[in-house]
């Protein structure tokens, strides 16, 4: 159990620093793209595709290494590989799409319940980032669209 715990905290501090990097870098970066507010925004949906597929991924190797070579759980294979069996739950689980055919059993079901409020809080987090972003570069895009009041007949 307290190998799931380290692992936990470990991952929560991974994904978390992950996705400030990430989104901080956006934050910074995208004023500067010469390219159109429309892009940019695709952009910001691209790169937060795919911080979660590597948060995902994360995840998902930690609960293969639990479930192939310590003792501390198991993710049931839904028929697959045990690895993508893992990816599967972990993507399942981060979404907060919740499991069927794969179930954990033993200590890892902490890690299990971890992974899915630190997904939502995440996802959450980047979509406020976008809203933000659709915000910002939508009105840019718009005001400079607008003529100034004083060159109206």
């Amino acid at each position: 159990m307290t190998l799931v715990i380290v692992a936990a905290f470990l991952l929560l501090i991974a994904t978390t620093v992950l996705h400030y990097e990430v989104l901080g870098g956006l934050n910074a970066a995208l004023p500067q793209l010469r390219i159109p507010n429309r892009a940019k925004l695709l952009v910001v949906m691209f790169a937060a595709f795919f911080v979660h597929a590597i948060e995902i991924t994360l995840y998902g190797l930690v609960f293969y290494a639990i479930s192939r070579w310590l003792d501390a759980g198991a993710i049931s294979s839904g028929g697959g590989s045990l690895l993508a069996s893992c990816m599967f739950f972990s993507a399942e689980t981060f979404t907060a799409l919740g499991f069927v055919d794969i179930t954990p059993a033993g200590a890892v079901r902490l890690l299990v319940g971890v992974e899915g409020l630190n997904g939502l809080l995440l996802i959450g987090w980047s979509a406020s980032f976008t809203y933000l972003a659709m915000e910002r570069f939508w009105n840019a895009g718009i005001q400079s669209r607008q003529l100034p009041a004083a060159d109206l007949p």
